[in-house]
């Protein structure tokens, strides 16, 4: 057996430091993870719905057995692979996989390569189905779906990575969308990076839209997206489907004469003060085939001269330009959501050569990341904003040891727990859920 170092601290050399303190593990506080899981049938949706391209004909560890170590893994707050060396034996993950040992990184790194296109979509299905059962449960009648484009860096020679003018590096360039109101993770799709940001944007949203309409009907659904978006593929799929929208409009020449044919400036002007107009017109762009709805946001800081001017197009019916740009503005929320899925889950980790399997690590993150975000809605209110990176501090990171008997398993947490009364606060919630 190897000798395990043994170091002294410099402050007190009667202190020896080193890792023997037996079957201990730093990470007990993910049961709450694995009850929610349960609760929402996690595993059974894997087993029933994901399809892989799997050639194995002896195996010890199933695909969804696999697929939950990496998404568990992922919350815990272990981006690499390798963590399951040192993880194989640890306790609590043994407890909660329901294994006498986890799968080894090669296992990990082979399971990558049983994805396929199939594979992808089956977990969007689960994704959706994960989804559903919470805005059920939630009486959800109201979707905001927030849209928007990210890059994820790469650095080797991965499939269809390229560069990126916009973001000035090489990579992909993911398109994803978030619910506006809850903060879940709607949807994902990995793309080459040299795409532009509104690139299959139909294809992507048509799905979201045709389920929320007929298999999960929502009272009122709202598509918010910044100028990128702003292409008439994206009107028309919204108008298709009876769906409101409001999209951010690039300024051209065209519409800076329109917005300032509204400026009028009187011998009275109180140029001292900042000054804020709101418009409501019609406009048409060479590209549309008929005119539509805008809004004009008009600002002139203090002091200046010029009037600064922002464009919405939309085809709200009953909607005044203040409230438009009030309701567009609240979309800067999604670029909170998106660093929460890149820094907490690694979201944009894809160095795999294989572009399969890179999309299949951000959707897997991506499940990971909604299964914290349900778990937030179980929470109290002063504590529903919490980020992951604080969650695990607070409530996943518990020392804890496994103690096996004749007739029970203890999980023994630390006494010294700080949040132990929150912590027994959520597992309540969480086990009352029907």
């Amino acid at each position: 057996m190897k000798t395990l170092p043994e170091k002294r601290a410099n402050f007190n050399p009667k202190i020896h430091i080193s890792h023997t303190g037996g079957e201990l593990s730093t990470d007990a506080g993910l049961i709450l993870i694995k009850e929610l899981m349960v609760k929402l049938g996690f595993s059974q949706l894997v087993d029933q719905l994901v399809t892989f391209d799997d050639q194995r004909h002896y195996y010890r560890y199933a695909n969804f057995q696999l697929l939950e170590q990496v998404i568990l893994q992922l919350i815990a707050g272990y981006a690499a692979d390798l963590a399951a060396k040192n993880l194989r034996h640890d306790p609590i993950f043994k407890l909660l996989l329901g294994q006498p040992q986890l799968a080894s990184q090669p296992s990990l790194s082979r399971f990558w390569q049983r994805f396929d296109e199939q594979t992808l979509t089956s977990l969007q299905t689960v994704n959706q189905a994960l989804l559903d059962q919470v805005q059920l449960r939630t009486n959800q009648t109201e979707l905001v779906i927030d849209l928007d484009s990210t890059h994820a860096d790469t650095y080797g020679n991965q499939e269809q990575t390229a560069f990126n003018a916009h973001y000035g590096t090489r990579g992909y360039h993911p398109l994803v969308a978030f619910d506006g109101q809850t903060g879940h993770f709607l949807k994902a799709q990995l793309r080459p990076g040299n795409v532009y940001t509104s690139t299959e944007i139909k294809p992507f949203l048509t799905p979201l839209l045709k389920h929320y309409q007929h298999t999960l009907p929502c009272q009122e659904i709202m598509v918010r997206a910044d100028s990128g978006f702003a292409t008439p593929e994206l009107y028309t799929t919204c108008e298709a489907y009876q769906t409101h929208y409001l999209v951010r409009l690039k300024t051209n020449r065209q519409l800076a004469h329109l917005a300032e044919s509204f400026i009028q400036i009187g011998d009275d002007q109180p140029w001292s003060e900042t000054e804020i107009h709101y418009h409501t017109t019609t406009y048409q762009a060479g590209s549309w085939d008929h005119s539509r709805k805008i809004f004009i946001k008009s600002t002139r800081l203090a002091g200046e001269l010029r009037f600064q001017h922002e464009y919405l197009v939309t085809n709200f019916t009953e909607l005044g330009a203040e409230t438009a740009f009030a309701a567009y503005h609240q979309r800067g929320k999604m670029e909170n959501y998106l660093k929460e899925a890149k820094t907490g889950f690694y979201f944009d980790k894809t160095d795999s050569s294989s572009f399969i399997a890179n999309h299949a690590r951000m959707i897997l993150s991506l499940l990971a990341y909604n299964l914290v975000s349900f778990l937030k809605q179980l929470l109290p209110a002063a504590q529903a904003g919490l980020s992951v990176g604080t969650l695990r501090l607070w409530l996943f990171k518990i020392a804890g040891k496994v103690v096996h008997s004749g007739r029970k398993i203890q999980l023994k947490l630390s006494y010294h727990h700080v949040y132990r009364n929150l912590f027994y606060q959520l597992l309540a919630r969480i086990q009352a859920l029907s």
